[in-house]
């Protein structure tokens, strides 16, 4: 079979995607999140924290709420639906770190949940720490020179 051939197969096989149903709906749940988000910070505030302080207190509770929703399979019912919107920074590296840790739990705390849960968040953190080390850099040599 001719990659052609093979193409053409596959693009019978496939159904098309609802591109605008799918755009709508990761941008309307992206921007919840980040509403929710905004609201737990606006809320953090107003209990008279300092602006750093309401910063940490939302991100904790965002990272919470997308572990708990996860753990109790809300999390994944609306990424089906809403695709990328899931994907808002923080909540969507909670979930990239609570998922296979349910997943493998069965082989143990340390090969199972230890080992297992960085395998989708283990590639962000390390290209993530590589990136700001090089931002960093040019940020220094831009400055100082």
């Amino acid at each position: 079979m001719t990659p052609e051939q093979y193409n053409k197969m596959s693009e019978k096989a496939s159904p098309p995607s609802p591109f605008w149903k799918d755009f709508f709906l990761a941008f309307l749940v992206g921007g919840l999140i980040c509403t929710l988000g905004q609201g737990i910070l606006l809320w953090a505030g107003e209990l008279g924290l300092s602006k750093q302080d309401a910063g940490a207190v939302t991100s904790i509770c965002l990272v919470f709420l997308s572990a708990l929703f996860t753990g109790i399979g809300i999390y994944d019912k609306l990424a089906k639906h809403a695709g990328a919107g899931t994907l808002v920074p923080i909540t969507g590296f909670a979930n990239a770190m609570v998922s296979p840790a349910i997943e493998f739990k069965n082989e143990g705390l340390i090969l199972g949940i230890g080992v297992k849960m960085f395998s989708i968040a283990g590639p962000v953190i390390v290209y993530g720490t590589i990136a700001s080390v090089v931002y960093g850099i040019i940020y220094w040599i831009t400055t100082v020179f």
